[in-house]
């Protein structure tokens, strides 16, 4: 890999001790920067940085050098919570939306998560792989190298095997840093419609066994919600996928406060993810654990739900991290930096704190940011250089601009297309 130099750098941002690996509270309003600056890669970590003042005194034989005429450079986004293998687009649930009709009442009439499993059924490996790898693709262009990617859309356990597999041949085509979680228990599937105790069952006796046994997973996550799975099977499918190595990170409180926090914590989740209808009592457990709140305002945005507190948690010393939840029925985008915007807007972040919300704490909730998600020497090249922009606080403001110049991932550029 080359030894990248990248000069002019207008504002170098995201700069934060390589021991730091998540911010709370007060910590998340400082996104460290250094104006008029320059970077250097060697192989695939970041190796130097400082002022261009400073510049002559490099002692460096950069094979390439690229100069960033005045934009901004940032680490990647890290998106840690998505659903990118999927079949199809629903647009017809989304027209119900537009008519009136809840999530939970387009998933009671059988849309919702079991539509996706009806066409992920039908599709081949090759055909998923190929319509995955285009929104991969799409993501790095909007400056994301690192993505956690779920299974759930399978609800049998040769189907989720499949989604899995996807992930992991993936992960061998496109350069970003993927991590795989397996999500059997999105809903029940629709085999067993009334028998939701057996599938539980089938969830922790036959579908974890089969995922670890081809180590496909690095994650186990659970739709613990309201209509959904219940804090008692929850913790049994939890405790099930510890058995075999895989950490908890679930969904919990999206429709109500149902108990999924609290089994969460139980369960040492690295993080707690949705949170839209968190009581004040899930926050105080949030508190006292080292589990990440993962806020999903793309979601609230798309079905017209009420927003996490991103702000009351932040205020009461949490840390929190951001992500997309790009899946076809409740958020079909995959644009972080969109996500980045809601979050101040609705959620009242100030852009710092959704700038390190977007990148270390999100590569936290990942399990990754001893690597990933800040400027540090010695951490991956994985950098994204904006066009010149007047401030960070422009990249929030300007919600539909796209402002990305050039990626570099693992310390390579990217083409963008």
């Amino acid at each position: 890999m080359p030894k990248t130099l990248i000069t002019h750098i207008g504002t170098l941002a995201g700069i934060h001790p390589r021991e730091t690996l998540r911010l709370s509270g007060q910590e998340m309003k400082h996104l460290g920067v250094i104006h008029d600056a320059w970077l250097l890669t060697d192989d695939n970590r970041i190796a130097a940085f400082g002022g261009m003042d400073q510049l002559d005194a490099l002692d460096a034989s950069p094979t390439l050098t690229i100069d960033a005429k005045g934009g901004t450079v940032l680490p990647c986004w890290c998106d840690p919570h998505t659903h990118l293998v999927y079949a199809g687009s629903r647009e017809g649930e989304f027209e119900d939306k537009i008519r009136g009709l809840s999530y939970a009442e387009i998933a009671r009439r059988g849309g919702g998560i079991l539509n996706s499993a009806d066409r992920l059924h039908e599709m081949s490996e090759d055909e998923l792989v190929e319509a995955t790898l285009q929104r991969l693709n799409e993501m790095m262009a909007r400056g994301t190298g690192c993505v956690e990617i779920k299974s759930g859309y399978g609800l049998n356990t040769a189907d989720e095997l499949k989604m899995l597999r996807v992930v992991r041949r993936l992960k061998e085509l496109t350069p970003m840093r993927i991590v795989a979680t397996f999500l059997g228990a999105h809903a029940v599937g629709r085999a067993y419609t009334g028998r939701q105790a057996e599938y539980v069952d089938l969830v922790i006796n036959e579908m974890i066994p089969a995922v670890a046994e081809e180590q496909l997973a690095d994650y186990i996550d659970v739709f613990c919600d309201e209509g959904f799975f219940t804090p008692d099977e929850t913790a049994r499918i939890l405790e099930a996928g510890a058995r075999y190595g895989m950490r908890p990170k679930i969904h919990a409180c999206e429709l109500k406060s149902s108990g999924g926090v609290e089994v969460g914590v139980a369960h040492d989740a690295l993080s707690i993810d949705h949170l839209e209808s968190a009581s004040n009592h899930d926050l105080d457990l949030l508190a006292h654990s080292p589990a990440m709140p993962t806020l999903l305002p793309g979601t609230s945005f798309f079905l017209n739900m009420p927003y996490a507190r991103g702000r009351q948690l932040i205020d009461r010393g949490l840390a929190i991290a951001l992500a997309t939840d790009c899946n076809p029925g409740s958020t079909p985008s995959a644009d972080m930096k969109f996500v980045v915007s809601l979050a101040c807007i609705k959620m009242r972040l100030e852009p710092a704190e959704a700038l390190n919300a977007a990148t270390l704490n999100a590569a936290y909730a990942m399990g990754l940011s001893h690597d990933y998600g800040s400027i540090a020497v010695g951490k991956r090249a994985n950098l994204q250089i904006t066009k010149p922009i007047p401030s960070l606080a422009y990249i929030p403001y300007a919600y539909t601009r796209d402002i990305v110049s050039k990626v570099m991932i693992e310390g390579e550029m990217v083409t963008i297309s």
